[in-house]
């Protein structure tokens, strides 16, 4: 059973960072590629950034030069450095894993952190 468990949110002042981290069990973590995704109060889901088997990484426009996706296999963890977070930032981020190598629709989900920026 593939388990995805997220932590690292909280609140932060805005120009601040936060680290989130999303653990995985169930599964060969390094086959398979990672990503996180986030959804604010009153808006659909919406990706922020992913990261294959190879750790090439892919982001979406409005964070990238500010949030860092890694992962570390040894510890079958994944993480998502935040730096520069802005009001619009907050929302519950939600780790993802795909069933393949390569980036693609996830099937694996966690069950969200909450992240709050204060302006």
């Amino acid at each position: 059973q593939v388990q995805l468990v997220e932590s690292g949110g909280g609140l932060v002042q805005a120009g601040g960072s936060l680290r989130l981290s999303c653990a995985v069990s169930g599964r060969t973590f390094n086959n398979y590629a990672m990503g996180w995704f986030r959804q604010a109060p009153g808006k659909e889901r919406e990706f922020v950034a992913a990261i294959n088997w190879r750790s090439d990484t892919y982001y979406a426009g409005s964070v990238k030069g500010r949030f860092t996706i890694s992962r570390d296999n040894a510890k079958n963890t994944v993480y998502l450095q935040m730096n520069s977070l802005k009001p619009e930032d907050a929302a519950v981020y939600y780790c993802a894993s795909t069933p393949t190598p390569s980036w693609g629709p996830p099937r694996y989900w966690g069950q969200g952190t909450q992240v709050t920026v204060s302006s």
